[in-house]
C-alpha cells in the first residue's frame, strides 16, 4: 500500500508541475494560508470542496497574479482516486467523452487562451472542454478575468460555450495582487463563487484580514469545512509545506 501511495503521489505532483512556468517550488495550500494569500477557513472550505470532486476555474487578468499557484495548490486536493490529465490534444477531450467514467479523471487545460501553446484551449476546443463537465467530468483551469461577469463575457461571449456549461463549474475562484516598495508582490483570494447550477458569492478577502462569508455551502457541509480546518491548522504547526508532503498526509487521513 505505501509503494501504491507513493507511486500515487510522484503521479500526482508530476501532473500539477507540468504547469509550473516559472520554476521553483510549486506553493501548497498550506503556503497560502501561511502567506495571508487565504485564512484558514475559506481555505478550508476550498479543500473540502475540492475533496468532494468540484470543478474549478481561477481567475485574474494580469499576469504573474498567482492563478497557477492557487489553482495547482488546490488541485492537490482532488479526491484519491482521481488522477490529472492536461488537455494536450483534441483527442484527450475525445477519449474523455468515449471511455472515461465521471470522476476518474480531472481534465486540466493550462490556461483558457489563444494560441499554440500546450494545455491552452480557445473557441471549438474550448467548447468541447466546457461540455466535458456537463456530463459529469471534472475540469479545471485558469483565465484572464477579475470578475465573474468578466468570465461570462470570455467564456459565453468571445468563445460561444453555453452558460449551462459554466455554471456547471463548481468552483470559481478570482484573485488580486499590489505591488508594494521594493516590486514586491502581494497577492491574495478576493472572491470564491460556488454553482450547483447558479453562482453565488461565498467568500470575499482582502490580505492580511479574516475572509467575509456570504452565504453557506450547498456543496459541503460545516463538519467538512471543520474538519479539513483542523487537517491545514495541523499542517501549519507541524511546518510540513512541501505539495508532496501535502498529499502524502491526505492520503494518509
Amino acid at each position: 500500500m505505501k509503494h501504491t501511495n507513493t507511486d500515487h503521489i510522484r503521479s500526482h505532483i508530476q501532473a500539477i508541475d507540468r504547469c509550473n512556468q516559472r520554476g521553483g517550488r510549486m506553493l501548497s495550500l498550506v503556503d497560502l494560508v501561511a502567506a495571508g494569500s487565504i485564512d484558514l477557513p475559506a481555505a478550508a472550505y476550498l479543500a473540502a470542496t475540492m475533496r468532494s470532486g468540484a470543478s474549478l476555474l481561477v481567475g485574474a487578468r494580469p499576469g504573474g497574479a498567482g492563478k497557477t499557484a492557487v489553482m495547482c495548490a488546490l488541485l492537490n486536493f482532488l479526491p484519491n482516486q482521481t488522477s490529472i490529465r492536461a488537455i494536450s490534444s483534441r483527442y484527450v477531450i475525445d477519449d474523455a467523452r468515449r471511455n472515461d467514467r465521471p470522476g476518474e479523471t480531472c481534465y486540466l487545460a493550462h490556461e483558457i487562451g489563444a494560441g499554440s501553446y500546450y494545455a491552452y484551449v480557445w473557441d471549438q476546443e474550448a467548447r468541447a472542454f466546457f461540455r466535458l463537465v456537463s456530463l459529469g467530468h471534472i475540469i479545471a483551469s485558469n483565465l484572464h478575468t477579475d470578475t465573474l461577469e468578466e468570465t461570462w463575457d470570455q467564456l459565453c461571449g468571445e468563445n460561444d460555450i453555453p452558460q449551462a456549461h459554466v455554471d456547471a463549474v463548481t468552483l470559481k475562484v478570482y484573485l488580486r495582487n499590489t505591488r508594494g516598495r521594493g516590486w514586491n508582490v502581494q497577492r491574495w483570494v478576493s472572491h470564491i463563487y460556488e454553482s450547483d447550477g447558479e453562482d453565488r458569492l461565498l467568500w470575499t478577502g482582502a490580505p492580511g484580514e479574516a475572509f467575509t462569508r456570504h452565504s453557506p455551502s450547498r456543496v459541503v457541509t460545516i463538519a467538512d469545512e471543520s474538519e479539513y480546518a483542523s487537517f491545514l491548522q495541523g499542517l501549519l504547526k507541524k511546518k510540513v509545506r512541501h505539495m508532496e508532503q501535502v498529499r502524502a498526509a491526505l492520503l494518509e487521513r
